[in-house]
């Protein structure tokens, strides 16, 4: 059985490039660490803001408002993340404002990180060997490995996260896929890369295992300048983080950085020769958060925990399952904000592969991935 579905991988594998012509020949995915729906469709939350805590500081509580705050929904989200509410929204595709029946949702069941990223890099929910944020080689083949282990890819596939945790997601030695994640320096010639990396070891962060997202995108940046890329994944972490430790103004200032610095991608990619009319740009998050009040806005993930009168019960933080997913590029139809469709977490992989004309085959024996989003791809 092992050796007939190891052919049929290898035959999928030499034909798959044949699976249909696309314009596309590199796929740019970010992903924005726990980074709400309800603040990327309407914007910043005026009730998580106006807390007794920032209230107290009156001049940064006046000018966050004053920056952020607007009276409709489409203003603020339009303030807050300008480059998915102008260039991706009048180009590409949006999903998950369930205000407008458009749900997005992860499919595995702890709705935390490492889950969440493994499932939107392999397309599957591997709920029985991926239950913690801990330290483990990914058993399953992401979409970075599967390209990588084909000629026209190899040597042509890199990532980038924030988190320290990103090269056993990816599965680094396995995948020969370069990952450089968390303090590690980046090993490039370039002068940029040498102020980055005398930089990270001068500038602190606030986290033991997550660095500044300056960082991230700026090796990744690098990357792509140096040679040209066929696959890059840049994973983004400060909003996840703050948002942890209860600042919402930082996590919605985060969340703005994270758009600027999408769309200065963007902008470059357009002008460069290797990449403008050849790049499609996926932009996505791991989970959600809860969303009742501040105090459950602060946390996301389903685990047991013991009650004070020693029973078991499992955390549940209402929201925190729910995502959203952005599409723009020269495959994807222009449709603005989609109302009335479902798309799950599962399905990146099998539409950034379709976006480059494959079909993505997943290695797992016995879960399947999800389905392409067929409407994100021109036919």
């Amino acid at each position: 059985m092992r050796f007939l579905k190891a052919l049929a991988l290898s035959v999928s594998l030499s034909c798959s490039a044949f699976a249909a012509e696309t314009k596309t020949d590199t796929v740019v995915l970010v992903t924005i660490d726990g980074m709400r729906w309800q603040e990327v469709f309407r914007g910043v939350d005026n009730a998580f803001f106006d807390q007794d805590a920032y209230i107290a500081h009156k001049k940064h509580h006046a000018d966050f408002k004053a920056k952020y705050w607007r009276d409709t929904a489409e203003e603020r989200r339009a303030v807050l993340m300008p480059f998915l509410w102008s260039t991706v929204a009048g180009d590409g595709q949006l999903y998950g404002n369930r205000d407008k029946g458009s749900e997005g949702d992860v499919t595995n069941r702890y709705h935390f990180s490492y889950p969440g990223y493994s499932e939107i890099l392999t397309g599957i929910a591997d709920d029985e060997r991926l239950v913690s944020n801990d330290k483990l080689l990914n058993p399953n083949r992401t979409i970075l490995e599967w390209l990588n282990g084909m000629p026209a890819y190899k040597g042509k596939v890199e990532a980038f996260g924030s988190w320290d945790v990103f090269p056993y997601i990816v599965n680094e030695e396995r995948a020969g896929v370069p990952v450089n994640a968390g303090f590690e320096a980046y090993e490039g010639d370039t002068k940029r890369v040498a102020i980055l990396n005398e930089l990270q070891e001068q500038v602190p962060s606030p986290w033991d295992t997550v660095r500044l997202d300056a960082f991230t995108m700026g090796y990744a940046r690098e990357a792509l300048k140096r040679e040209k890329l066929n696959f890059v994944y840049i994973a983004l972490g400060e909003t996840d983080d703050f948002a942890h430790d209860g600042h919402y103004d930082q996590y919605a200032m985060a969340a703005h950085r994270s758009d600027k610095a999408i769309a200065d991608l963007w902008a470059w990619l357009q002008l460069d020769p290797r990449y403008a009319g050849r790049t499609s740009l996926i932009i996505t998050t791991d989970h959600g958060r809860g969303s009742e009040s501040l105090e459950t806005w602060k946390h996301h993930g389903r685990f047991p925990y013991t009650k004070e009168d020693g029973t078991t019960a499992v955390s549940e933080f209402a929201g925190d399952g729910e995502i959203w997913m952005a599409f723009l590029g020269p495959d994807t139809p222009a449709r603005g904000e989609v109302a009335g469709e479902t798309v799950t977490l599962n399905q990146v992989a099998p539409t950034a592969a379709a976006l480059m004309g494959l079909t993505f085959e997943d290695s797992h024996e016995v879960l399947a991935h999800g389905e392409v989003i067929e409407a994100a791809v021109r036919k």
